[in-house]
């Protein structure tokens, strides 16, 4: 394995070292391959539930998304097009409350018992198709100059469970988790921005329909947002 790794930087260094001198046909090559378009697209966030009802209030919420895009871009111009796939994950970590998915409360709707457990997450997944338009000060190598991008994804809802940690009776440590989709909507449609320098950006995402089915939400209209860092490269 050491032996890998010390290759693979030699490689790394190499390709470095000759990028550097665009004057020849293949440096040119080995520089045009070095550039990026940015192919690979890592998020942390700050999540959080707009529309929830005032008395659900929630702590330091973080989700993690990770996508691959390929990049069209326009002929002699700064902006592209890019589309790709990923996933998104969310954890939303309610105060003084639960949520309950699996309809023990009522069997017809979302509720919101008081729980007093140290901690009650409730988590989803959703695989994605992420489209994006970008613009970019250096078009052919995304690693460089001011860039922003405005888009949209859709998601299919692949995991939602709720996960509560509590002392027991004993002083133990318990985990109760229940995982149930049949309340939220398996489709999410959501707004997405970045903006950013280098391989380095700010985002924000905001859902544009609800968590919840309409039939299943008792008239509440949660809809999931995210804002944080993006890196991006390759």
């Amino acid at each position: 394995m050491k032996k890998i790794i010390f290759t693979l930087g030699l490689i790394a260094v190499s390709i470095g070292v000759f990028a550097q001198d665009g004057g020849s046909p293949m440096n040119k090559a080995v520089n045009k391959v070095t550039h990026s378009n940015d192919f690979l697209m890592i998020q942390l966030s700050y999540d959080g539930w707009a529309g929830a009802p005032d008395s659900i209030k929630s702590g330091l919420n973080r989700g993690f998304n990770i996508a691959l895009m390929y990049d069209f871009p326009f002929k002699k111009s700064k902006l592209s097009m890019a589309a790709g796939l990923g996933f998104s994950t969310s954890g939303i970590y309610l105060k003084d409350h639960t949520m309950d998915i699996q309809g023990k409360l009522n069997p017809n709707q979302v509720s919101f018992p008081t729980s007093t457990a140290k901690k009650n997450k409730v988590a989803t997944t959703y695989l994605e198709i992420p489209i994006e338009l970008r613009y970019r000060s250096v078009p052919d190598n995304a690693n460089k100059g001011f860039k922003a991008a405005i888009g949209v994804k859709v998601g299919a809802l692949v995991d939602a469970h709720t996960k509560i940690k509590y002392t027991g009776a004993n002083g133990s440590k318990d985990i109760d988790k229940d995982a149930n989709r049949g309340f939220f909507n398996p489709w999410r449609f959501a707004a997405t921005a970045r903006v950013g320098y280098g391989n380095f950006a700010l985002f924000g995402a905001y859902s544009l329909n609800p968590l919840l089915k309409d039939n299943a939400s008792n008239n509440m209209d949660i809809r999931p947002y995210q804002i944080g860092i993006c890196l991006s490269g390759l």
